[in-house]
C-alpha cells in the first residue's frame, strides 16, 4: 500500500472512532453495561467460543512455528479457561460505577459561582498491543464504560484472535444500538499504517502501547499524540532483615513461578546480608526445584552449601537491569535498609516492588522512598493487577506519572474538566 492510500486509511480509522466517541457521550450507563452484559453472554457460547478457540488455535500453531518466545507464546494462548477468566472480567466491569459525569467536590467562590470537577471521557484512544488476545475485550470494554472510543492494533502473531474478539464485541455494539465504531480494529499489522495512526492529533487523544521496550521505544518516538507508557516491570521483592521468613519465600516464590511471563512477576530478589545465610540456601532450593534459573552475585553466592552453588551462576551487572519474563532470577545481597532503597531505585523499572518486614516504621519509609507505581508490603508482586486491586480488567500498568500511574482501570480513562454554576455573575 502506497504512502498515499496508508494516510488516508489512518484518517478514515481515526474519523471513525471519533465520531463513535462523540455518540458515546449521550450513551447511558444502562444502555453500556446491556453491550458488556451481551459480550459476558457471546463469550460463553460454545459456538463462538469454538469460533474464537479455532482462530487462537491458528496463531498458537503459526507462533510456534516461527520460534516466538515462549514467554509470548503463553500470553497468546487462549483457552477454556482464560476465556472463563474474560467473561468474568467484563461482568466485573459491569457492576462497578460508571465515573462519567461524576462530580467532585463543589467549592462556592466568593461571588457565589459553584466551582466543580466533573469526570469526562478522553475521546479516543489507541491501544498498541502485543500477543494478548485477552487486551482486545479488556480495552473495549473499559474503554466502552468510561464512553471513549478506542482503535485496537494487535500484534500479527494474534491477528485471527483479536479479529475474531474484536467482530464479537463489536456485533454486541450493534445489537444494542451502540455506535460499532466505538471500537475500530485496525486489520492489518503494517507497521506504516500504525506510523500513520500515531500522526492523528486531530482525532486521536492518547495512545497506549503494551509490549516490549522495542514497541514502547519505537511508539513514543513516532507518535505526536501524547503515549501513556506500559514500560518494562523490573519487579523486586526485598527480604528486610526482620521479616518473617517462612512468608518471604512464599511470596518470592508466588511472585517469580506463579506466572513468570507476565510484567509483575519478580526479576530480583532483593535480601538483607544479616539474613542471607538463613534465608538464601532454603530459598535458592525451593526455587531451583521450581526450575527457576538463578543468577547471583558474589556475596548472595558465598552465603550458599557447596552443592547449591554449583547449581547458581553468577550473576552479571547487566542481570539486574533486565526484565527476564521467563523463569530466570537475579539474587542481590545489599548491606541493610538504605543500601536496598538505592539498588531498587537505580534498577527498578517504577512498576511494582514490595519489602517483606515485620517492622511497621521500615515498612512505611519503604512505602514512602521507592519510586514504583505500586509498592506492597508483605505481599506478592503479582497483586499489582487491576483485577487484584479492585478496578476490574485494566489496560495495562503505566509507569508513566502523567496522567496516570499504575493500572489503568475506569478513573484513569477519564480526566477532569470544571463545571462552573451561577446565577447570571459577571467578571468585574
Amino acid at each position: 500500500m502506497e504512502s498515499s492510500q496508508m494516510e488516508q486509511l489512518a484518517s478514515e480509522y481515526g474519523q471513525r472512532a471519533q465520531a463513535a466517541s462523540q455518540k458515546l457521550r449521550s450513551v447511558s450507563t444502562e444502555s453500556k453495561n446491556a453491550v458488556l452484559a451481551t459480550v459476558v453472554q457471546k463469550l460463553r457460547d460454545p459456538q463462538i467460543r469454538e469460533r474464537i478457540l479455532s482462530a487462537n488455535g491458528g496463531d498458537v500453531s503459526q507462533a510456534k512455528a516461527n520460534g516466538l518466545d515462549a514467554a509470548l507464546v503463553d500470553r497468546l494462548v487462549l483457552s477454556e479457561e482464560r476465556l472463563n477468566g474474560l467473561a468474568d472480567a467484563v461482568e466485573v466491569i459491569i457492576g462497578l460505577e460508571d465515573p462519567v459525569g461524576k462530580i467532585g467536590e463543589t467549592s462556592v467562590r466568593p461571588n457565589g459561582l459553584k466551582v466543580s470537577k466533573m469526570q469526562t471521557p478522553l475521546g479516543v484512544i489507541f491501544m498498541i498491543y502485543e500477543s494478548r488476545p485477552n487486551v482486545t475485550i479488556d480495552a473495549a470494554a473499559l474503554c466502552l464504560k468510561a464512553s471513549n472510543a478506542v482503535l485496537l492494533r494487535g500484534g500479527k502473531e494474534a491477528l485471527n484472535s483479536n479479529r475474531v474478539l474484536a467482530e464479537v464485541f463489536r456485533e454486541a455494539l450493534s445489537e444494542n444500538d451502540c455506535p460499532e465504531d466505538a471500537l475500530v480494529f485496525v486489520d492489518t499489522p503494517d507497521r506504516n499504517l500504525m506510523r500513520a495512526l500515531l500522526q492523528q492529533t486531530a482525532t486521536v487523544d492518547l495512545v497506549i502501547p503494551r509490549g516490549g521496550t522495542g514497541l514502547i521505544s519505537a511508539v513514543s518516538q513516532q507518535s505526536q499524540i501524547p503515549v501513556l507508557q506500559h514500560y518494562q516491570g523490573i519487579c523486586h521483592v526485598y527480604v528486610h532483615r526482620e521479616a518473617n521468613l517462612e512468608n518471604a519465600k512464599a511470596i518470592a516464590l508466588n511472585a517469580k513461578t506463579q506466572r513468570p511471563g507476565v510484567c509483575n512477576a519478580m526479576e530480583c530478589l532483593v535480601v538483607d546480608e544479616d539474613v542471607a545465610a538463613a534465608f538464601l540456601p532454603e530459598v535458592s532450593t525451593a526455587l531451583l526445584e521450581a526450575g527457576v534459573e538463578l543468577r547471583a552475585c558474589e556475596i548472595s553466592r558465598s552465603h550458599l552449601p557447596a552443592d547449591l552453588v554449583q547449581q547458581v551462576k553468577s550473576a552479571s551487572e547487566a542481570d539486574f537491569d533486565t526484565e527476564f519474563l521467563s523463569l530466570v532470577l537475579a539474587i542481590k545481597t545489599v548491606k541493610g535498609f538504605d543500601d536496598a532503597i538505592d539498588f531498587l531505585n537505580r534498577h527498578g523499572s517504577g512498576h511494582t516492588e514490595s519489602i517483606i518486614t515485620e517492622n511497621q516504621d521500615r515498612a512505611q519509609q519503604f512505602l514512602v522512598q521507592v519510586d514504583a507505581s505500586c509498592v506492597l508490603h508483605n505481599a506478592s508482586t503479582r497483586f499489582n493487577d487491576g483485577g487484584e486491586l479492585g478496578l476490574g480488567a485494566e489496560l495495562g500498568i503505566s509507569t508513566t506519572k502523567l496522567h496516570a500511574y499504575g493500572p489503568m482501570g475506569l478513573n484513569e480513562l477519564c480526566t477532569e474538566k470544571f463545571v462552573v454554576l451561577g446565577e447570571g455573575q459577571v467578571r468585574a
